[in-house]
C-alpha cells in the first residue's frame, strides 16, 4: 500500500512574525564557517532573498515593533467635502428624475384635457 501524501487544496503563503525573523537573523549573523549559512537556510526552508529583505527591514527599524506594518497602499483620509458632494449629487439625480416624471404627467394631463375639450388650468395666467 502506497503512503498517502497530504496536499492542501490551495497553497498558502508562509508568514513569519517579527520575532521569528529576528531569531533567524541572529542565527545567520552567527554563521562563520563555510556552508553554515546554506545549512541554516535549508533547515529553515528559506531563500537568501528572505535574509536580505529581513536585514534591510531590520536596518530600517521595521522589525523592532511587535507587529508588522500592514501591506498595500496607505488609506487616504476621507475629505468631508467629498462626502457632501456625493450626497448632493445623489439628491440632484433623484430630484431630476422626479421632475421628469412630473413633467411627463403634466404633458399627459394636457393631452387628455385637449381631447376632452376642457381647458387646462395651469396654462392660464393667474
Amino acid at each position: 500500500m502506497a503512503a498517502e501524501t497530504e496536499v492542501t487544496a490551495k497553497a498558502t503563503r508562509r508568514r513569519f512574525t517579527n520575532a521569528e525573523k529576528l531569531r533567524v537573523l541572529r542565527e545567520v549573523d552567527g554563521c562563520r564557517k563555510p556552508g553554515e549559512l546554506g545549512a541554516l537556510l535549508r533547515r529553515e526552508g528559506l531563500y537568501s532573498s528572505h535574509v536580505s529583505a529581513w536585514r534591510r527591514a531590520r536596518e530600517r527599524g521595521e522589525l523592532a515593533g511587535s507587529t508588522s506594518r500592514p501591506r498595500g497602499p496607505q488609506p487616504k483620509p476621507v475629505d468631508p467635502r467629498d462626502k457632501k458632494i456625493a450626497e448632493l449629487e445623489r439628491s440632484t439625480r433623484r430630484l431630476q428624475a422626479r421632475l421628469e416624471r412630473a413633467e411627463g404627467l403634466i404633458e399627459v394631463q394636457k393631452k387628455v384635457a385637449a381631447l376632452l375639450g376642457t381647458p387646462f388650468e395651469s396654462d392660464e395666467p393667474r
